[in-house]
C-alpha cells in the first residue's frame, strides 16, 4: 500500500512523503520560532514579532491541514473500506473531535 504503520495502539498509518513534507515544514517552523525569539532578545518592534507568530501559526495550520488530509486518506479510508460498523463509528466520532478542536483552519 505504501504507507508506513507504526506500533501505536492506534495503529498509525503514514504516508511516506507526508512524512517528509511534515518534518521539512515543522524544521522551518522551529527555525523561525528560534527567529522570534531572538527578536524578543534584540527588543524588537512589537508589530514585527506579531507578524513573525502570525507566519508561524500559519505554517502550523498547512502542517495540520497535511496531516489531517493524510489522517482522512489513510486511517478514515482504511475503516471505511475494512473496518466493522465500531471502527467506522470511532472513525467519525474521532474527525468530529478533530474538526471541533482545529476547526479554526482556514484555506488559503
Amino acid at each position: 500500500m505504501g504507507y508506513i504503520v507504526g506500533a501505536s495502539a492506534r495503529g498509525r498509518i503514514v504516508k511516506p512523503d507526508t512524512k517528509k513534507q511534515a518534518q521539512v515544514r515543522i524544521k522551518r517552523i522551529a527555525g523561525q520560532v528560534a527567529g522570534i525569539e531572538r527578536m524578543i532578545q534584540q527588543d524588537r518592534y512589537c508589530v514585527d514579532v506579531l507578524m513573525q507568530i502570525s507566519a508561524v501559526r500559519a505554517a502550523l495550520d498547512q502542517v495540520g491541514k497535511l496531516v489531517l488530509g493524510s489522517h482522512i486518506e489513510t486511517c478514515v479510508a482504511e475503516a471505511f473500506t475494512r473496518g466493522g460498523p465500531r471502527e467506522r463509528r470511532q472513525k467519525l466520532d474521532e474527525l468530529m473531535d478533530v474538526f471541533s478542536r482545529f476547526g479554526h483552519i482556514r484555506e488559503r
